[in-house]
């Protein structure tokens, strides 16, 4: 599990081909590595990866075939900038939310402008997430975790405040560059619960739901 607060900005310094996946060597910067240990999840733009070798300010790790096709991990080369961050520790603040690190899609920046110091960015977002995403509510954008604005079924939108900005790779985000995103891990939670035995989330009567549970009259 991870917090969605940034530890550090590294960036790809390998990519090696591994019969149809592929193993990276990430450049950790001033990353705290001092007490990693072989196999320790490491979270790298959003993506929970397994560290296999480590070294002074770097480590491997295997990036299996589904995770390169189903996150923006197949698209990163040499020399792209990553959000990094080790995994949460039980004395850890939770300073953002609880991530897991298990990408649930992948968005699109459509729109990015000024407001006041800030920027607004807003984001293409997958119909079969857009029930999980409240206004107001936690997202994680490429391992980032960010407070939603605005939500509709194919869009929702973040303010990024200037420390964030230089902090993170959002600094780098332009129209049409592709994030991780991942859903508030209670909300998945919270429908399975709610579904009991049904399969079908679509076939469910969420409001019927919520008033049989007594959550509104």
């Amino acid at each position: 599990m991870f917090t969605g607060i940034i530890q550090a900005v590294g960036k790809i310094k390998g990519i090696e081909q591994q019969q149809g996946d592929v193993r990276l060597t990430v450049d950790t910067a001033d990353l705290d590595l001092s007490d990693a240990q072989l196999g320790d999840s490491i979270a790298v733009n959003g993506v929970c990866l397994t560290a296999i070798e480590l070294m002074p300010q770097q480590f491997v790790a295997d990036v299996s075939n589904e995770t390169l096709s189903a996150t923006t991990m197949g698209d990163v080369t040499v020399g792209s900038p990553v959000n990094l961050e080790c995994a949460l520790q039980a004395q850890t603040r939770l300073g953002g939310h609880l991530v897991s690190g298990h990408v649930d899609g992948v968005g699109r920046v459509i729109e990015r402008k000024a407001d006041a110091r800030s920027i607004r960015f807003t984001f293409s977002l997958p119909k079969d997430l857009a029930r999980y995403v409240a206004q107001k509510g936690s997202i994680c954008i490429d391992g980032i975790s960010l407070t939603v604005n605005k939500v509709d079924d194919s869009s929702f939108s973040v303010n990024i405040v200037p420390h964030t900005l230089e902090m993170t790779t959002l600094g780098y985000r332009e129209v049409g560059d592709v994030v991780n995103l991942e859903v508030d891990v209670i909300a998945r939670y919270l429908e399975r619960l709610m579904l009991g035995e049904s399969k079908n989330p679509a076939s469910v009567n969420y409001k019927k739901l919520l008033e049989d549970s007594g959550f509104v009259k």
